[in-house]
Order: structure tokens, then sequence, then C-alpha cells
């Protein structure tokens, strides 16, 4: 059997997913981003968008170079859009189009964060790319008000980043995925950055003096587990589902909101099927959404925390790490319950929770999966032959490595080996450095736990850009 270490379910970090991500999460899982050689060069916009290459030269140069263009890019589209200094700036995506959380997408998933949490309400209330104007366009604002919550569905998000999208469709190349950035050196002195990427037509670089990567987090995969089809991540759980046939038994892995909800989902799919809930904690632990602690979403909670000593930092991370991390928002966990105790005055055992228990192997076989799980509390090990396991695992930053390749060394870390970043979420060389590389979703350490929620994304696509300008950013704090 394929063992696998004791898992503890990690954080995630997306409200476009409820309140476990992340979408918090800025995207979750990974959203590669690049660029192509062979693309025609662009002239700039009124609002500051793509330019084309500098006269004599063959290399394209920009103000600001964007890889991965998720909700924190597009919202710092929306402030370059919408900057009267029309800053040049180019966003690069591997995707075919706009993506967000489309394995996650069930029809009746909702956010758990307000409709203002959008690309620019709270850096720019009159903005005409905003959720509530999206609703006026589409002629659903009436039905979006009268049904009493200030949470749209995910699928109604999606459809919002997309309308957005379109609108910011100058300033983004799809297709194109960023395989490199090069720090360029004046002496000593890191002035900019060479890009590579890959596109339709080829592998070609652009200059930048910026660069801002906001590539989204990657799905989280426990090591040991085998490489197998009926093994898959929540990220990816409806582009999959539909291919597994007839699922009489499923194993999900996860306390979060994602595990919660494909247990919810697969239940309803599969109305044959058995559905086993492993997760480490004792029972499902409900999101702390009351008005003192999401303060800690707040910018100026995010300008204290960042001042904090460390140990501080720490501290308040894991006492509001509920707040967003591995947490389940109480209707899904009453849904849940409801279903189970539906279930158990029927005389049937639909869901059944496996809590404070951990996998401790996967074997796979022609017949199914042979799932061990340990219970903490008993030592007992209990097989499960289970069609399916998905994985409400979490998820992870984007690792710097993968894009500066040895430059990484260069980056200040501290004494855990994470990156060190400024308040305005670039990170810091070992050198001086006037072109600037900022990076979204890794300081969660510094920042605290909105670093990679949609909770701050208008905010602080402001600050980037008003830190990049040298100029102060004007916005709601």
């Amino acid at each position: 059997m394929t063992a696998t270490s004791d898992l503890r379910l990690p954080a995630r970090t997306d409200d476009g997913l409820a309140t476990d991500r992340g979408p918090r999460a800025e995207g979750p899982p990974a959203r590669p981003a690049g660029l192509d050689a062979g693309s025609p060069a662009r002239t700039a916009s009124p609002g500051g968008g793509a330019a084309g290459p500098a006269s004599g030269e063959g290399e394209e140069r920009y103000d600001i170079v964007g890889v991965g263009f998720g909700p924190s890019n597009m919202a710092l589209a929306a402030a370059c859009s919408e900057d009267p200094g029309a800053q040049h700036a180019v966003f690069f995506d591997a995707a075919e189009g706009p993506s967000w959380h489309e394995g996650m997408l069930l029809p009746d998933a909702g956010l758990q964060v307000s409709f203002a949490k959008d690309l620019v309400t709270f850096r720019n209330p009159t903005s005409s790319l905003s959720f509530l104007n999206f609703l006026v366009e589409r002629g659903r604002i009436h039905d979006f008000f009268n049904r009493g919550s200030s949470a749209p569905l995910r699928v109604e998000f999606f459809a919002y980043l997309r309308w957005a999208a379109e609108r910011l469709a100058e300033y983004v190349r799809y297709r194109h995925r960023v395989t490199a950035v090069q720090p360029q050196r004046s002496g000593e002195t890191i002035t900019g950055y060479r890009v590579t990427v890959e596109g339709p037509e080829g592998v070609s670089t652009v200059l930048a003096r910026h660069v801002v990567v906001a590539a989204g987090l990657q799905p989280n995969v426990p090591e040991g587990l085998p490489e197998d089809e009926r093994v898959l991540h929540t990220s990816r759980y409806l582009h999959r589902v539909e291919g597994l046939g007839e699922v009489r038994s499923a194993v999900v892995l996860g306390g979060g909101q994602s595990a919660a909800e494909v247990a919810l989902d697969l239940r309803s799919r599969f109305p044959d099927a058995r559905v086993h809930l492993v997760h480490s904690r004792f029972g499902i632990v409900p999101a702390d959404s009351t008005p003192f602690a999401n303060r800690i979403f707040d910018n100026t909670s995010i300008d204290r925390l960042y001042e904090a000593p460390e140990e501080v930092r720490e501290r308040l991370g894991r006492i509001h790490a509920n707040t967003n991390n591995s947490v389940v928002h109480e209707s899904t966990i009453q849904a849940l319950y409801d279903a189970w105790y539906a279930d158990s005055w029927a005389g049937r055992e639909r869901i059944v929770f496996h809590d404070a228990s951990r996998i401790a192997g996967v074997e796979p076989s022609e017949d199914g999966l042979d799932v061990a799980v340990r219970n903490d509390l008993d030592g007992d090990v209990e097989h499960l032959r289970s069609d399916v396991l998905a994985l409400g695992t979490g998820y992870r930053p984007l690792d710097l490595r993968a894009l500066l390749g040895e430059d990484a060394d260069l980056l200040a870390r501290d004494a855990e080996g994470r990156v060190v970043a400024e308040r305005d979420y670039s990170v810091r060389w070992q050198a001086p450095a006037e072109g600037r590389l900022v990076a979204v979703g890794i300081t969660q350490h510094q920042h605290g736990v909105s670093a990679t929620l949609l909770s701050n994304i208008a905010l602080r696509a402001g600050e980037i850009l008003a830190s990049l300008t040298g100029e102060r950013a004007g916005a709601a704090r």
C-alpha cells in the first residue's frame, strides 16, 4: 500500500470558494501565465494599456508586466485603466481566457464575502468596473438585492470576472505563459527585468521596469499518494467527476469548505453512493465571520500586522486562522448535518464522518482504491474500498524559484526561509533595487491572512500601483 505522511489539513486561502480559500483565495489553483514572441506590437491606449516596442529596439518595454490575470492582477489592471498617469502595462496568462475556480463552480455555492469586495469598489466606489455596475448592465440588480444576501453566487462572481476581463482586454494576452523572470542590473543595482514568455507563435522576451507576480495558489497534494485518475484535488472536481462513471463509494479528505461541498455534491450526484468524509478534527469547524474578527482583513489591520513583532504576527495568525483556513460556513455545516440526519431517519448511512482521522495509505487496483484511514483517538485503521478519492487539502503559495531560477538565491529571507517583502508586497533583494518584483499571495507571514484573499484586492491593487508610480494611494482605508 502506498503510504502517506500523517496528513494535517493545510490552510486554505481563498474567499471565492467560501471561507476556506481560497477562493477567499486568489485564484486557486495555480494560474500560470506567459507571453508570446510572435504577438503583434500593441500601441498604448488612452487608459495606459499595452505599449508597443520602444523605437529602434526589438524587445517590447513596459512600466509594469503582470504574471497571471486572476482577480489580483485584474484589480491592478483596473487601477491602471483609471490612472491618469497612464502606465504602460501588460499581463500574461497561460489560460485560454478568463479562468477562476472552474473546478468548484457548483451551481448553488456562494462566496463568503460581500459583493462590494470586488475588483474596484473599496479603491474607487464610482468605478464602472464594479460588481454593482455588472448587475445593472445584466438587468439583475433588483433580483440580487431581493435575494437578501450581499454575497454573490460563485458562478455569478465568475460571470462578473469575465465581464470585467472583456473591458480590460487591452491589457491582457491569454495563451502566453511566463517561464522566467530575470533581474537586469546596472552595476549592483537591479534596474528592471527581462521576462521570457511562451505563446502560440513561439518564445520571446519583454523588458519591464517592474513585475507583479499574481499567478495564483497551487493545489496542495499530499506526498505519497498514487498517480491515479481516481485521485483528484477538489480544484479539478467538476472537470473530473463527470468521467468517473458509476460511483458506489467515495472518500473525501479535508475539513474545509471545499471538502464539505464536494461531499454534499457526491451524495446528491450519486444517489446510491456512500461518501466518507475524513478530517483531522473532532468536529467540522465553522468559519468565524463575526464583525470584530473580520477586522483582521481591514487595510489598517494589515499596516499594524506588518509593523508588529514577528512573534505577535504568528500568534495572531494562529488565533484568527479560523476566519478562513480549514473552516466551513455555518450554512454548509447545517446542510451536512441535515443530509446525515435525513439519511439516518430513513435507515441509510450515506455520509460517514471519520473524525480525528487521517489517511494512512492508498492502494489502487482495477476494482477501485483501497484507502486506509487511521483514527487518532484509538489508533484503529479501517480500510475503505472507494471509486474516487477527492482531496480537499488546500493550496500552497507559488515558489518564486519557478520563475527566478538561481536568482531566487538573491532574495532576502527570514529565519524560516520565507521570502521577505516590503509593505507594498515587493520582495526584498540582497542588492539595491530600483525595479521592483511584487509577489502577491506569498507573504501571509508578514501581511496576515488577507494576503491571498479577495477581501482586500481592490485596495491592495491601488497601493501597489501607487508604490510603483511613486504616488500616495488614494483609497478608502
